[in-house]
């Protein structure tokens, strides 16, 4: 149960995390369609702020809703729930040396 106030928590994947301090949250959820009585697979991808950039492609994460940070970001990383295992780290000037 959360507090009042607080806003929404989702868990998700990250699937990118080429931007600096944000990172794309990728939530999968599965529901009943209304007239076929079928499970359907929905996806909706979030930004979320990440302060120490700590998150990598595949993490599992929970995300909580902030104020907005930019024009697109609503989200921040609240915990990182596993590391994915074999993270793959994505070249920059600064750790190609």
């Amino acid at each position: 149960m959360q507090a009042f106030g607080t806003g929404k928590t989702v868990v998700g994947t990250v699937i990118s995390n080429r931007m600096q301090k944000t990172v794309v949250v990728e939530v999968k959820r599965r529901v009943l369609h209304a007239r076929y009585k079928k499970y359907v697979s929905k996806r909706a991808r979030f930004k979320a702020h990440d302060e120490k950039n700590e998150c990598g492609i595949g993490d599992r994460v929970q995300i909580a809703e902030t104020r907005p940070q930019s024009a697109t970001k609503r989200w921040k990383v609240t915990k990182v729930l596993e590391k994915a295992e074999g993270a793959i780290e994505i070249a920059t000037p600064e750790n190609i040396q």
